[in-house]
């Protein structure tokens, strides 16, 4: 995985794992990756996945199974798809339309290039 430096390594790993999540790779109740795997498969410090572990068992998006490992937490993928949607929303959406406006892009054109897709 290559690490960008606008977030913390930790929050990159939380942020994948969630991406994984969303894409079907885990669903509810499934095992995870324990810590040491995904420090060896990201090529990371093994507490900065510990880091990103207890930041996602924080958020609820999974929990611990004493002697077994992490599991996707029941419901996981609809909390951090609304979630993400409200950041979208919020914070990327108003600068996406900032950006639209001072380069003259209007709507018709987004939506030409969407169709592209």
């Amino acid at each position: 995985m290559n690490f960008t430096n606008d977030k913390a390594i930790y929050i990159q790993m939380a942020d994948r794992l969630m991406d994984e999540i969303l894409a079907g790779k885990y669903k509810d109740d499934d095992r995870i990756p324990s810590v040491r795997e995904y420090a060896v498969l990201l090529e990371v410090n093994t507490n900065t996945a510990v880091k990103a572990y207890d930041e996602l068992a924080r958020a609820n998006i999974i929990y611990n199974k004493r002697g077994l490992g992490y599991f996707v937490t029941p419901g996981a993928k609809k909390k951090i798809l609304r979630e993400r949607k409200k950041e979208f929303m919020q914070e990327r959406l108003p600068e996406l339309f900032r950006q639209m406006q001072l380069l003259g892009i209007d709507i018709k054109e987004v939506d030409e290039a969407w169709e592209k897709m």
